[in-house]
């Protein structure tokens, strides 16, 4: 009875994959959001649609219908308050499936866009910088993007538009500077920006030692093929950071080999964790 009142008694091919499918998706997207703010909503949001596929079954119009508009608005809510989340979720799925790096690729093939190249001398600049604020213990964060525009970065902090030099860095992120909080664009042999706004990393193996600004390293460094640099202000470490794999640096040199090499070779060195 309770079969026949729900329509279960005639399943098509077509019905169980339908069913299937969306378990999938429902499985894969809890466990990429497990661990954030956004799991209890999206179990609620699932309940209400599990609701409203009962109560249409029952013939319940008026329920249907109000659920209907409950569900309309709240999901259009639900867009513009969580843009970040969801932009980080989608931003994981890109990364975590590699989509996002093949696509991107073509793309810029397809429109003629190159990736700027920063030649040796902005690479011994900003490692010089490092090693200097690393022995000062002068907290910093760098982020150095390759094909994947930093548009919606950049539009957070202050434009620079400056040469890559070394005392200019220092300058940019001294403790009683203006602009030391937050994240220098370097793109190319230009500082494009500094005091932006990076998204925080919600990866639960991240070291208990690491703070905000390596968080924030670690999250833009998932969403887009940036190379990150972090000088921590509390033990002058320097740790590398790229696809969401953090390295540290021992010897100067290291950091420079990094650099150097991520633009002969796209970006895509292999790496393992410290």
């Amino acid at each position: 009875m309770i079969l026949e009142l729900f329509g279960f008694l005639q399943l098509s091919f077509v019905d169980v994959l339908d069913i299937i499918v969306v378990a999938i998706i429902i499985y894969f997207t809890y466990r990429w959001i497990r661990n954030t703010g956004v799991a209890n909503i999206f179990f609620g949001l699932v309940l209400l649609f599990a609701i409203r596929f009962a109560v249409s079954a029952m013939g319940m119009r008026m329920m249907t219908s109000l659920l209907n508009a409950i569900l309309d608005v709240g999901i259009l809510a639900l867009i513009i308050i969580f843009q970040q989340e969801i932009r980080h979720f989608l931003g994981r799925i890109g990364s975590d499936s590699g989509v996002m790096g093949r696509g991107t690729a073509f793309i810029n093939r397809l429109l003629g866009i190159k990736e700027v190249i920063m030649d040796d001398t902005s690479v011994d600049e900003i490692t010089e910088a490092c090693r200097a604020m690393s022995a000062e213990k002068c907290g910093a964060l760098i982020v150095i993007p390759h094909k994947v525009s930093m548009d919606y970065v950049i539009t957070t902090g202050d434009r620079i538009d400056a040469t890559v030099h070394r005392r200019l860095i220092r300058n940019l992120f001294f403790k009683n500077s203006p602009l030391h909080d937050g994240a220098m664009i370097i793109s190319g042999n230009r500082i494009v920006a500094a005091r932006c706004t990076l998204p925080m990393s919600d990866n639960p193996d991240i070291p208990p030692q690491f703070g905000m600004r390596h968080k924030a390293a670690i999250g833009i460094s998932e969403e887009t093929d940036a190379e990150v640099v972090v000088v921590s202000e509390e033990t002058g470490n320097i740790e590398y950071i790229h696809a969401g794999v953090w390295t540290r640096i021992t010897n100067i040199n290291e950091l420079k080999i990094k650099l150097s090499s991520s633009y002969r070779s796209g970006g895509d060195e292999s790496q393992e964790t410290v």
